[in-house]
């Protein structure tokens, strides 16, 4: 039987905010690191090295701020109902982010992912230290979460949703790609373009 699995970025994707930048804005950094998140967004800057840059701008900052900031998250529309589709129908339901796990990981839970992965904010005495642990979520990390996923969850068909440059590996990986309220560049490469910031027009495709 075909099996349907859905992997969706997360910032500005599956939610309406960049985690990041409200950390940034805790931190009084608000700008320096919207700079930075927006040459990586449209390719030009390493991912890589634009999240260490951006990471470090937030050392010394309380760990607490992580409560703060999930407070302030909002679930993109149609998400709650893309979810219960996806499962009603079988299939599965995975997010995977260059954002932060300390985020994901409770509303991953709340939403009912299958899958998620995320970077891993280091904390030293209740402090962010600007570093991230282990290695970095980038373009080919999320391309190999899909392909990984759909191996161990023995799915045939996948789509990927994503917004900006660090999506375009997964979603050229994917049977159908989606541009959510994307970048120029997402928005040429992909098969499918939704230019709102709704997913309930996904729904009649599933």
């Amino acid at each position: 039987m075909s099996r349907l699995l859905v992997v969706l970025d997360v910032d500005s994707t599956l939610i309406g905010q960049e985690v990041v930048d409200l950390l940034a804005d805790a931190a009084g950094v608000g700008a320096e690191v919207a700079a930075v998140t927006e040459a990586a967004m449209r390719g030009k800057l390493d991912f890589a090295a634009s999240l260490a840059r951006r990471v470090a701008l937030l050392a010394g900052l309380p760990a607490s701020v992580l409560v703060d900031v999930r407070s302030r998250i909002t679930v993109t529309d149609g998400v709650p109902e893309l979810i219960a589709a996806v499962h009603a129908a079988g299939g599965a339901v995975a997010a995977v982010s260059g954002g932060f796990r300390q985020v994901l990981d409770p509303l991953a839970a709340q939403l009912g992912l299958d899958r998620w992965h995320a970077n891993d904010l280091e904390v030293a005495g209740d402090e962010l230290t600007g570093r991230v642990l282990g290695g970095v979520v980038d373009a080919a990390v999320k391309r190999e979460r899909l392909l990984a996923w759909a191996a161990e969850l023995g799915a045939d068909r996948t789509i990927a949703i994503g917004d900006g440059a660090n999506d375009l590996a997964m979603m050229a990986a994917a049977d159908l790609s989606v541009a959510f309220d994307a970048k120029p560049a997402v928005r040429a490469a992909a098969d499918l373009v939704l230019p709102g910031r709704s997913m309930r027009p996904l729904l009649a495709l599933l």
